[in-house]
């Protein structure tokens, strides 16, 4: 097996031959190898962790008001570019193309409900707050011909790729694509710390600052509640914080999700990965670590452009291994949330749990398109009749997995205000106008067909079968 020093120019070689991907593509690979082979330290030292104090986490219901001026908040917001990363696909919950054009409710996609809130906010203010969608070479394509339906609207779009680095063959330290793999499996998306090189690259972010605009709000595509806020955004302008990432307090679900910490005078964020195996369960812990990291960021441009331009951002690699056809493969990645600790007066501000509503499976697909939401403006806002701040626990079975098998099962989104928890199993099917309240758990035996009927008021109880009904 050859050494690490040995590695890199075999693999500089190889990738110089790569015509499929830019200079600047196949320097940032070489350099993401090179860091990941020199074995960078990945693990703190557990003794130095701080909990970090409110100047460094701020709670938000300190924060200032927003302006009651409206030319002000125009101010605020010329000031604003709003970034989602769109370069996932579908695939888990059984859609083709991006997953940002699943719909969501009432018909509408996650990026219909993006371009309506920013052009409701561009039309409210007189305001030019643009969109840029940070596509995958997985999603570029379809994205393109998606947003021509947005042609007329009062928002201006943009487009630009991530890097497309090639996979890594273990056995030998190669790129994939120089094996005789060119298509799309012979690559990968570097994950999305990878959103400040491309937005320098694409020459997207020397273009926003020419046009005055000085933060990013970069945030989950398919997280409903990553909605503009202003009382964030003039909290950074007046404090001139160059980096802002948005937590929350954690519950159970999230015991495996990135906290903040304060670390050797940084705030930096810390993922399970980097926890020492006889700490892992103290990271879980929900009253040690009690916040969490939304992946909602604001971050200053003119920063981004001096951390680029001096490669500056190295952030935590994580290695994420697949197989391509029997083939062990290696994709190095890194994550944006990590890049906290390279920006000068970083702080988190600890947000509600309503700007944290991720749509990942089925499961929250029913969350989102039952009564215990409602659509205003292409808000998603929550039930004010639903008295438990938390939402009810769901899981559904495989049958349910598929977008389209899991609509096909419900003539209409059960409601859920007074659930707590719901599991369902096997074939179930569900008629109109069902409600569920407090836990109740639906799974039926292997070969029955096992129908809830219209109209069923399901409280605090177990159907394996037809009877229990």
């Amino acid at each position: 097996m050859a050494t690490a020093t040995e590695k890199l120019p075999a693999l500089q070689s190889a990738v110089a031959g790569l015509n499929e991907i830019s200079e600047n593509e196949k320097n940032g690979f070489i350099n993401l190898v090179g860091r990941y082979l020199s074995g960078e330290a990945q693990h703190v030292e557990w003794s130095k962790i701080q909990t970090p104090t409110d100047e460094v986490v701020v709670p938000y219901d300190t924060l200032a008001p927003t302006p009651d001026d409206s030319s002000e908040v125009k101010n605020l917001l010329d000031k604003l570019v709003v970034l989602k990363l769109n370069g996932g696909l579908g695939t888990t919950m059984g859609c083709t193309g991006p997953k940002s054009v699943i719909e969501v409710r009432d018909g509408l996609t996650f990026l219909d409900l993006i371009v309506i809130q920013i052009e409701n906010l561009n039309s409210k203010y007189g305001s030019n707050v643009p969109l840029l969608l940070m596509n995958s070479f997985n999603t570029h394509d379809d994205t393109q011909k998606i947003i021509e339906k947005y042609q007329n609207s009062n928002i201006e779009i943009h487009t630009f790729n991530q890097s497309q680095y090639p996979r890594l063959v273990v056995e030998d330290f190669l790129p994939l694509p120089s094996k005789g793999r060119t298509d799309k499996d012979g690559w990968y998306p570097p994950g999305h710390g990878d959103v400040f090189p491309s937005l320098s690259n694409s020459g997207k972010l020397d273009a926003l600052l020419s046009q005055g605009k000085e933060y990013v709000f970069v945030a989950n595509s398919d997280n409903l509640g990553a909605i503009v806020d202003l009382k964030i955004l003039n909290h950074l302008i007046q404090n001139k914080n160059e980096y802002c990432m948005e937590v929350t307090p954690k519950t159970l679900a999230d015991v495996k999700g990135g906290t903040l910490i304060s670390y050797e005078g940084r705030v930096q964020l810390l993922e399970i990965a980097q926890v020492p195996d006889e700490h892992v369960n103290e990271f879980k812990s929900i009253e040690k670590f009690k916040i969490f990291n939304t992946n909602n960021l604001w971050v200053n441009l003119n920063a981004v452009k001096r951390l680029v331009e001096a490669d500056a951002l190295k952030m935590e690699i994580i290695p994420n291994p697949k197989e391509v056809d029997g083939i062990k493969v290696l994709q190095l990645e890194t994550a944006a949330g990590a890049a906290i600790r390279f920006f000068d007066k970083a702080i988190g501000i600890n947000v509600p749990r309503s700007r944290f509503l991720p749509v990942k499976a089925t499961s929250d697909l029913l969350l989102v398109q039952s009564d215990l939401y409602t659509l205003e403006d292409g808000f998603v806002i929550r039930n004010k009749a639903r008295a438990n701040p938390e939402n009810p626990s769901i899981e559904l079975g495989p049958e349910f997995k598929k977008v389209s098998n899991f609509l096909g099962r419900f003539k209409s989104i059960p409601s859920i205000v007074e659930l707590d928890s719901l599991k369902v199993a096997g074939d179930v099917w569900f008629g109109a106008g069902v409600v569920l309240k407090g836990k109740v758990s639906i799974v039926a035996k292997a070969g029955v067909k096992l129908e809830v009927p219209d109209g069923a008021v399901i409280a605090n109880k177990e159907i394996n079968g037809p009877e229990d009904l």
